[in-house]
């Protein structure tokens, strides 16, 4: 998909052990990538970075992205020539109880970053992945275009709003598109919707919930089942990322600003209908209502217009929802029978395939 750009480069991938920096770093591997992990340790021995062993194919470092001087000193060690900014608190739920360190973690772990870039002469191209809870949600029906306001209801919202913020400041002030022939760096944020697939253990989140009370034999509890998402498989993203990068790469002066990744019109649906085809993917199970009014807020509705990156990029997404949970299943189905390095090489070589 990418021309063997990425074959020989040096990629640096914070996060690197969570569910989207492995699926990202199995890919940039293979492509002959030369890939820096720079994360804190993996949340479950089934994470889909302990069970692929991408661990051991690239360089692991263990860090977390509050601490600038070590990230400093990886990226001065290691000469990265882009950087993808994953690591993150990414739970809106999590945020209200531990809403400073959701700060710390996703606005200062940013700036960190941005600022060891700065002082890194290698680093062409940083992208930085937000999210898209990072605008001010309306609950409105139409997509939000990557020129809305930033807002966000919630701790972990609001930070990676603030996240935006920050990065366009960067940009302006130290790497502005005018100025590429001076500093050489191109900076952009991505924003996407509800990101699935195999490896994925997270908290409060539907499909690990799906796949841990199927294998318990216990029915699937819906905290909010109308809620509408825009749902997507993690190579759909990670597929503009790269896409992204690569341009950015050879032209920095032109896409250096910020991006919505979203999936096809057919994809955006319900906690519950999602849940309903999980179920009917696996085989066997059941949906059981307990939305509570006195559960922490959460978006009810929330799409991303992705007309930017179809138009400009030539991206678009490939999957239909069925096949965004067919994949994911899969995944989950196979784990424990069978080597799951060569299960993502298997859905990745899928995914590039699949005509669009």
């Amino acid at each position: 998909m990418f021309e063997e750009f990425y074959k020989g480069k040096t990629v640096l991938v914070t996060g690197h052990t969570g569910f989207k920096g492995s699926w990202l770093s199995v890919w940039l591997h293979e492509m002959g990538a030369r890939v820096i992990g720079y994360s804190l340790d993996p949340l479950s021995e089934n994470d889909n970075f302990v069970l692929s062993g991408i661990g051991d194919k690239i360089v692991d470092l263990r860090g977390d992205v509050r601490d600038k001087d070590r990230l400093s000193e990886v990226m001065s060690t290691y000469c990265p020539d882009i950087v993808f900014h994953l690591a993150a608190q990414a739970l809106v739920r999590l945020s209200y109880k531990i809403p400073a360190e959701t700060y710390e973690v996703n606005l200062m772990g940013t700036i960190n970053v941005l600022e060891a870039i700065r002082t890194t002469e290698s680093v062409k191209v940083g992208v930085f992945i937000t999210t898209d809870k990072c605008y001010e949600n309306k609950e409105q029906i139409w997509g939000y275009r990557e020129s809305e306001p930033m807002g966000g209801y919630d701790p972990y919202s609001s930070s990676k709003a603030a996240c935006e913020i920050a990065i366009a400041s960067w940009r302006r002030s130290f790497f502005h598109p005018e100025e590429t022939e001076k500093h050489g760096k191109s900076i952009l944020s991505v924003r996407a919707g509800n990101v699935i697939g195999g490896g994925d253990w997270g908290l409060d989140r539907i499909i690990p919930d799906c796949i841990k009370s199927l294998e318990g034999n216990k029915p699937i509890e819906i905290r909010s089942p109308n809620s509408i998402r825009p749902w997507q498989h993690v190579l759909e993203p990670l597929s503009g990322y790269l896409l992204l990068a690569k341009k950015a790469f050879e032209e920095p002066s032109t896409y250096c600003e910020a991006w919505n990744f979203g999936p096809k019109d057919d994809s955006i649906a319900t906690v519950w209908d999602v849940a309903g085809l999980v179920v009917n993917s696996y085989g066997k199970g059941t949906l059981k209502d307990v939305s509570n009014k006195q559960n922490v807020h959460e978006a009810t509705l929330l799409r991303l217009d992705i007309s930017k990156a179809r138009f400009i990029l030539g991206w678009q997404p490939r999957l239909t929802l069925e096949e965004n949970i067919e994949l994911t299943v899969d995944w989950y189905k196979r784990y424990t029978s069978t080597d799951v390095y060569e299960l993502c090489l298997e859905q990745i070589r899928y995914f590039e395939e699949k005509s669009l």
